[in-house]
């Protein structure tokens, strides 16, 4: 038997050496593609503010700080950097909606709410947003079913933070889950809901009517359902609700708390590299763009990540959620989203940054999916276009902007083995082009991401770039630019 076993043992050693030659083998495969680029733009211009962060009510202060006077400066920077020269959006809200109140003289607060909004509160938000020039989309408690309440947050936000900086309130949070998932537990173990079983869209928007009446007169968004069953009612909420100034929905690709690797939902490298992580997203909200455009309103996602549950560690904070991110926000606006509101909270597996405050000062690790969105940012600043790519269907995607004549295009090689050479046809190929490179070691990677040869490293104390830029000089041949891409990395080619 002993000897049988050795002898498996090396059988499994030669298959597994057999495997590595066929994997190193198969990585150093290249695909060679062509790319036609269209010099007429498509779409609307990008608005200011696309890009932006959504931070949980409860968690902010993690990242702020509790001084007013002194708000993390390195959170700044970072804010900074996906919004470069322009007024972000920031959104504060997620389940933590439904958990907060203002106290009320006399008022015991109901059971599922256990987090109290205070003075320091109010004033941190109000330095932020002032250091940034921010508009902000500030959740008000919907799940507690008392009107009154949510009255006493919103007019707290517009006494301390300031009507200039609030540019919608949010009520509730994915009131289409009420009836699904429990609100809390009481004192005996009980499960209790936000509202019953039967709890519908009629009478969510009923609910929306009575918010609205107790609230400060201010713009609202809605519905910021997480069900698209639910958003096929979009038309009927935006039709009974002319308060509504900006439409929004909530969506993530996949589920962290899915535990069956069989399931689409499964929260893995391959499943959110698929197309339905990224365009599948996008085609699927395009009909409510549709609906809102035609009310005259913006269509916002203002919370959206890789995976729901808080995401899931090994793949939410590896360098595939970079190159998931970056497709996924340009199919967004390819099909008329306005904005994004990508959700961090501190601990979560698809946190943006992770920061941290001692005696020395703030410091922050930068998350690889941050990467990801700030390339996007750069290569799409306000004012800019979409231009049309001819290109073949595949691991490969590429993009293409027009801004005021600068021509940017970003190409993703999400395949985990097979490197790439792209042939780029601008529409005039004059001169020469920069290509800026967005890579990582592997797509597993959960840190060491380079972007035009700069990192935030292991941790930063100022949240900007550093190290040395290493662009690459691309001239045309034969009218095409050629652009090499490794397995799992991306690029921009600026001319």
């Amino acid at each position: 038997m002993r000897r049988v076993h050795r002898r498996l043992g090396r059988i499994g050693i030669l298959a597994a050496l057999a495997a590595c030659l066929v994997a190193a083998g198969t990585a150093r495969a290249q695909t060679t593609l062509s790319a036609t680029v269209s010099g007429t733009p498509t779409g609307t211009p990008m608005p200011s503010g696309f890009v932006g962060v959504s931070f949980e009510t409860k968690g902010l202060h993690v990242y702020t700080g509790r001084d007013p006077g002194a708000v993390d400066p390195v959170l700044i920077s970072l804010l900074r950097g996906l919004s470069p020269g322009q007024s972000p959006v920031i959104r504060i809200g997620g389940d933590s909606t439904d958990a907060t109140w203002w106290p009320m003289r006399g008022v015991i607060p109901p059971g599922g709410v256990t987090y109290r909004l205070t003075k320091n509160w109010l004033s941190t938000i109000h330095a932020l947003a002032s250091q940034l020039r921010a508009k902000l989309i500030l959740g008000v408690n919907l799940a507690a079913g008392r009107p009154a309440l949510a009255a006493a947050e919103a007019r707290a936000y517009m006494q301390d933070i300031g009507r200039r900086y609030i540019q919608a309130l949010e009520i509730g949070n994915e009131p289409d889950l009420y009836g699904i998932f429990p609100w809390y537990r009481d004192r005996r173990g009980r499960v209790v809901f936000a509202r019953g079983r039967g709890y519908s869209v009629d009478s969510y928007i009923q609910d929306f009517t009575r918010w609205r009446a107790a609230l400060p007169k201010i713009a609202l968004v809605g519905p910021s359902f997480s069900a698209l069953t639910w958003m096929s009612h979009l038309d009927q909420f935006l039709s009974t609700e002319s308060s509504v100034r900006t439409a929004t929905v909530h969506r993530y690709p996949l589920r962290g708390c899915i535990s069956d690797p069989a399931d689409p939902g499964f929260a893995s490298i391959p499943n959110l590299l698929l197309d339905s992580s990224a365009a599948g997203i996008a085609q699927a909200v395009a009909p409510f763009v549709d609906v809102a455009h035609k009310h005259g309103l913006p269509f916002r996602v203002d919370e959206m990540n890789s995976a729901s549950c808080s995401g899931k560690l090994g793949v939410s904070n590896t360098f595939a959620s970079a190159l998931w991110v970056l497709d996924a926000l340009f199919n967004l606006k390819a099909v008329g989203v306005d904005g994004v509101n990508v959700h961090t909270l501190p601990g979560a597996a698809y946190e943006l940054f992770t920061v941290n405050h001692s005696s020395t000062g703030w410091s922050a690790v930068v998350h690889p999916e941050y990467y990801g969105m700030m390339l996007f940012a750069q290569a799409f600043p306000p004012g800019a276009q979409l231009l049309p790519v001819s290109a073949p269907a595949g691991a490969v995607k590429l993009w293409a902007t027009d801004a005021g004549g600068r021509i940017r295009v970003v190409l993703i090689n999400k395949d985990p083995v097979n490197a790439a050479t792209v042939q780029v046809r601008l529409p005039t190929a004059a001169g020469a082009a920069q290509l800026t490179r967005l890579s990582a070691a592997s797509l597993d990677a959960t840190g060491g991401v380079s972007l035009g040869g700069e990192t935030f490293g292991d941790s930063t104390t100022t949240g900007v770039l550093g190290g040395t830029p290493s662009g690459e000089t691309v001239n045309p041949l034969l009218g095409a630019y050629s652009v090499d891409l490794p397995p799992g990395s991306a690029a921009m080619l600026t001319r």
